[in-house]
């Protein structure tokens, strides 16, 4: 068996490729160890980047999109008993984000590939990956399967990265001292728009996924398990650090998922080796706070798959070899944003007095500085 582009994943990045190679006219096989129902309720990112939805929608996987995510225009941050909106229209005229789960955009990824006769496998077992710097070929379950170049959209533990034989690739690592609690629930949103909130219990995130359905986050110890936390706890964990303002007053429901996430930043040096090219978490992991996992790996996708079409039309790798490069600008930049976005309102046992006046003192600048909050906004929704 062979094709022109063995893909390993079946997450966004891994769909998305397969399907933008498709409508250059390349052929490409997507190998994924879960099952397709896993995969389309597996509850991640939300917030989708102006530049993620415009390849959506020109990649002709937008319609839902477009009817179903909730754009927004600004997004509060909530400290000091005080609530201050960063508003998009006004900052960054023309440009939003919108909230759309990533689950459903990879339903629609799905339903496209299958539309157009893809080559989608779930349920793979025993994945490897032979010869990356020669003429790759990938084996699983008994079977083998010939690609001129290999795609790893096979996430943070997945097969790809690890396949580089050893010393090649320089790993970049920062754990942070808490984690995220993701909580989902049957529940109208308390609010229009998502609110970060920094308060000395810690940090709480509201957001959203449907009209019908909320999204909250809570700043956690970094060993916490859901288990910990039963619904009555969560719920008056996240009126304590959300019910800060006055008039506020935080809806309640039924808990659909409660799971925690581990908050770290990890970059991938190169995104690439031989004939194997990585793309999205399998190469970079950012702290949820910015926003950015999905969408990077979208951008990932969209440079490797220019880089793909130039070699295969005309014969040239110099996208190809330039790949790594080309995406790492992006992956700092939105590494820096995620820090910042993180240590600028998680509260730290390492802080003392100073360091916690400190952190409200900047806050009041980002609030109270155009500067500032254009700044964050230009890189909330996304920079070209």
């Amino acid at each position: 068996m062979r094709t022109q582009v063995g893909i390993i994943g079946a997450g966004p990045a891994g769909l998305l490729l397969s399907h933008l190679l498709h409508l250059r006219g390349v052929s490409s096989v997507v190998l994924e160890r879960r099952s397709r129902a896993y995969v389309e309720g597996r509850v991640r990112a939300g917030v989708l980047e102006q530049g993620t939805v415009e390849t959506l929608v020109e990649a002709g996987v937008g319609e839902r999109l477009r009817r179903e995510g909730l754009p927004h225009h600004g997004i509060e941050l909530r400290y000091g008993g005080r609530g201050h909106r960063i508003a998009f229209e006004e900052l960054v005229p023309g440009r939003t984000i919108t909230v759309y789960g990533q689950q459903e955009v990879v339903k629609d990824l799905i339903a496209a590939r299958l539309e157009a006769g893809g080559d989608v496998r779930f349920e793979v077992e025993d994945v490897a990956l032979h010869d990356l710097d020669g003429e790759p070929y990938l084996t699983f379950g008994g079977e083998r399967l010939a690609c001129d170049v290999i795609a790893g959209c096979d996430g943070f533990h997945g097969v790809s990265r690890l396949s580089v034989p050893e010393g090649v690739l320089t790993f970049h690592e920062r754990d942070y001292p808490f984690a995220w609690l993701g909580v989902l629930a049957r529940v109208a949103p308390s609010s229009d728009e998502l609110i970060y909130s920094r308060t000395e219990r810690g940090f709480a995130l509201h957001s959203m996924r449907t009209p019908e359905i909320s999204r909250f986050y809570l700043q956690v110890p970094p060993d916490a398990t859901a288990g910990e936390w039963p619904d009555e706890r969560v719920w008056a964990e996240l009126k304590a650090r959300l019910e800060t303002v006055p008039g506020f007053t935080l809806a309640t429901g039924e808990i659909l998922e409660k799971a925690v996430t581990p908050m770290r930043g990890f970059v991938t040096e190169p995104m690439q080796y031989g004939r194997l090219y990585l793309a999205g978490d399998a190469a970079h992991i950012v702290p949820p706070t910015g926003a950015k996992g999905l969408n990077l790996a979208v951008a990932d996708v969209r440079v490797l798959t220019e880089a793909l079409d130039r070699f295969f039309s005309t014969g040239s790798a110099d996208l190809l070899d330039g790949y790594s490069a080309a995406c790492l600008r992006r992956v700092w930049r939105a590494q820096h944003f995620s820090w910042w976005m993180t240590t600028l309102l998680h509260t730290f046992d390492s802080d003392d007095a100073y360091g916690r006046r400190l952190q409200l003192s900047y806050l009041d600048y980002v609030t109270s500085s155009r500067a500032a909050a254009t700044t964050l906004a230009e890189n909330y929704v996304g920079l070209p």
